[in-house]
């Protein structure tokens, strides 16, 4: 008897989302479990990593080096951990658990070609922290933070989007390094819980106060050394504001621009940057493939002696992929947003 049946649930998008993600835009729909061929191994799927950025490619045209655009009637990509079930691939042991820029349904094939990153055997955390904080979440929060935002005991940091996925670690990372570190979300219970439990020195819930300006300035009355931003638009704009002379901007994303139908307003006050001396770079942790190991290696470290914490928002059930996906864009989860699958 085969080791998998013979059809499987998968989520496909629907159509093409306009603004925020609804729950229309998905659909559960029923397709065949292929057999690996030469080259390509079965993987099992255990969990899907929901991540803000994938919104871009549900955009007609939205094409690039990274992701071409996610096709219409088709399951929806995402980072995935499985389980290898089948192997007829040498690289590949039945076993292996991986990291693979795969899609939501429940067993995918794959030739080792999708972004494939093999788990070690004697791992001793939670293999769903390989999808958070030991995965692409924290590895972007860690290169941001080491390469770009280089904090030291002293500085002030600004985090916008604490509550999320990487603001969260970036956040964690930059207060071990000795920095005060003030989180911006937008929810009173999470302001409490990133001060609570997560060690932030100080929160902003931009949607209650009147000004994000002034409410920076309240907090950072001397300024900030470094501001690590996941929304950009008005709130990259509030933040250039403060920026000390030498301070560093780590460019992570841009939520607010991912669901617009139209470009949000930028900044208007990019001479800061000149008159402040400021270093401004983008980046993406995929760049940084050589640097993996080193990257988990001090995060499980960090994790192990409890200078950061797991946050994780977790939906069950491949069905529930589409939801999950909706609940992130509509500020429901604190920390990473994850599915297991069932």
């Amino acid at each position: 008897m085969q080791p998998y049946p013979s059809s499987q649930k998968a989520v496909v998008l629907a159509r093409r989302p306009s603004g925020k993600p609804v729950a229309n835009d998905f659909a559960v729909v029923e397709i065949p479990v292929e057999h690996p061929a030469v080259g390509q191994i079965l993987v099992r799927n255990k969990y899907f990593s929901i991540d803000a950025g994938f919104r871009h490619w549900m955009n007609q045209g939205s094409s690039d080096e990274y992701l071409p655009e996610m096709l219409l009637g088709e399951p929806v990509v995402s980072l995935v951990l499985g389980e290898v079930l089948l192997s007829n691939n040498v690289d590949f042991s039945v076993g292996d658990h991986i990291m693979a820029r795969l899609s939501w349904q429940q067993y995918c094939l794959a030739d080792g070609e999708d972004f494939i990153t093999v788990l070690p055997t004697d791992i001793t955390r939670p293999k769903n922290e390989y999808l958070g904080v030991l995965g692409a979440t924290g590895m972007t929060a860690y290169f941001g933070v080491t390469d770009i935002c280089r904090p030291q005991s002293g500085d002030v940091a600004l985090i916008s989007a604490a509550a999320g996925a990487v603001g969260n670690v970036a956040g964690q990372l930059m207060k071990a390094a000795g920095a005060t570190v003030i989180g911006i979300c937008g929810d009173a219970e999470k302001c409490r819980r990133l001060e609570d439990e997560y060690g932030f020195d100080a929160t902003i819930n931009y949607k209650s106060v009147e000004s994000l300006e002034a409410a920076i300035a309240a907090l950072a009355p001397e300024g900030i050394d470094i501001y690590f931003d996941n929304v950009g638009a008005e709130t990259l704009n509030a933040a250039l504001t403060h920026l000390r002379i030498n301070a560093r901007v780590a460019l992570c994303g841009s939520i607010a621009a991912y669901g617009a139908d139209c470009p949000p307003p930028g900044p208007a006050n990019m001479f800061e940057l000149v008159v402040k001396r400021v270093l401004l770079k983008g980046f993406m942790y995929t760049d940084e493939f050589a640097r993996y190991a080193e990257a988990t290696a001090v995060l499980e470290a960090a994790l192990n002696c409890g200078k950061i914490k797991n946050a994780e928002y977790e939906i069950v059930g491949v069905e529930n992929a589409g939801k999950a996906f909706c609940d992130m864009f509509a500020g429901k989860n604190f920390g990473k947003a994850i599915v297991r699958v069932l």
